[in-house]
């Protein structure tokens, strides 16, 4: 058998879908060679049955827990400036909602963002992956949305490029120019549209996998969302909504009707728009950093999305406005605490599910032959320790694609 690198004696969080939970094989051993997994199981099957050829590196894990690599599959990494003293103002009882529409809020960002060269966003946003990173995270996503005009939503996308090319992570790119209406275009939301789907779309097609718009009150409406879809489907895009977050506009089932890859918040989503979303496979991607941070009191309704089979991720939403988030660790307590997942759900929400919600589930996001080998040794002495810590990091080695960084 061919292997670069084996990894004995973990206990294995393979997230496969078998019986036992977690999917654990316990005293296992994952062999590694041209960056796939090559072999799973019980390390003295493995003893028996394989002899390696080469020489190998060989990790002896002692009983460590060896997961697949974690995926935040919802982020705004890319920003410019601070909207700190936002924070304080909402402390002090001014709304999330009220902010935007004074020009605060994601106009504010746009404004620090349309300044900012592509080294400073660069270097900004490398410290924040390298945060996630650190807590075992491979795979992320990031959006666009802070330039709102051609020229700086296309240099937020070559960073982000720039960043999955220097940095041993693999990046997926999002366009979200239907973020917000920008000050130019005020009250002229439809011609801002034009803008977005025309002269936009056209130059960040090359540069993204992906096309989200956000579907709200202080965002669009369901039938500019609706625009926004149907211009990135006729460009070969997928597409992802933000949705239900404040109120239901129906987004979430717009989208997936449209056979979106997620629906993204859904704080205010009901059954109708679950049993959409069951229908046509669109992950629910449920974001505790932001729920926490604006003191959202509406839950997402996790029950329904439970009943309906509905796969639920879990990401950190990080972005300078609502969630100020660099640890999915985190964010998989909260959404257990807030939000009353069980460990395992916040698991499989920033692994198997995750991959869902990037359209990349055939590849990563499990630990089973012939997928990429993204994996992650913890020093817990259960899976559930991965979403019971606040503040403690017990990621000990990170894997990516084979090689260990």
């Amino acid at each position: 058998m061919q292997a670069e690198l084996i990894l004995r004696n973990f206990n294995v969080i393979t997230m496969d879908g078998r019986e036992e939970a977690y999917g654990l094989i316990r005293n296992a051993t994952v062999a590694v060679h041209n960056g796939e997994i090559a072999w799973v199981g019980n390390t003295q099957e493995f003893d028996k049955a394989i002899t390696p050829n080469g020489s190998p590196i060989v990790l002896d894990g002692k009983g460590q827990y060896l997961s697949p690599g974690l995926i935040d599959c919802h982020t705004h990494l890319i920003w410019g400036g601070s909207r700190a003293d936002e924070w304080e103002q909402r402390l002090r009882g001014v709304s999330y909602e009220e902010i935007a529409r004074q020009g605060g809020g994601i106009l504010s960002t746009v404004d620090a963002t349309r300044a900012a060269s592509a080294d400073q966003l660069f270097q900004a946003a490398r410290i924040r992956i390298e945060s996630l990173m650190g807590q075992g995270v491979t795979t992320l996503e990031i959006k666009s949305g802070y330039g709102l005009d051609t020229e700086t939503e296309l240099k937020m996308l070559r960073v982000a490029t720039a960043l999955g090319e220097s940095l041993p992570v693999e990046i997926h790119r999002t366009f979200l120019g239907a973020h917000a209406v920008p000050r130019e275009y005020k009250g002229r939301a439809d011609q801002y549209l034009d803008l977005v789907c025309g002269e936009m779309l056209d130059a960040a097609q090359e540069h993204c996998e992906s096309v989200d718009a956000f579907c709200e009150g202080i965002g669009f409406n369901l039938d500019q969302t609706r625009r926004v879809f149907d211009a990135a489907q006729s460009h070969g895009l997928r597409i992802k909504v933000h949705a239900e977050q404040l109120s239901n506009l129906r987004g979430a089932e717009l989208a997936a009707s449209m056979n979106a890859l997620s629906a993204d918040h859904l704080e205010y989503l009901d059954e109708r728009g679950v049993a959409t979303m069951a229908e046509h496979g669109t992950v629910a991607v449920l974001l505790p950093g932001a729920f926490y941070f604006i003191h959202e009191t509406q839950k997402p309704p996790l029950e329904l999305l439970r009943q309906y089979h509905v796969p639920v991720a879990i990401a950190t939403d990080a972005n300078p406005g609502s969630s100020p988030v660099t640890s999915l660790l985190l964010m998989m307590n909260m959404a257990c605490t807030l939000f009353r997942l069980t460990p395992e759900e916040a698991l499989r929400g920033v692994t198997c599910h995750a991959a869902q919600a990037l359209g990349i589930d055939e590849r990563v996001g499990t630990i089973e032959v012939g997928k990429q080998a993204d994996l992650v040794a913890w020093d817990i002495a259960s899976p559930a320790e991965l979403a019971y810590g606040i503040g403690h990091n017990p990621c000990r080695t990170v894997i990516k694609s084979g090689q260990i960084l």
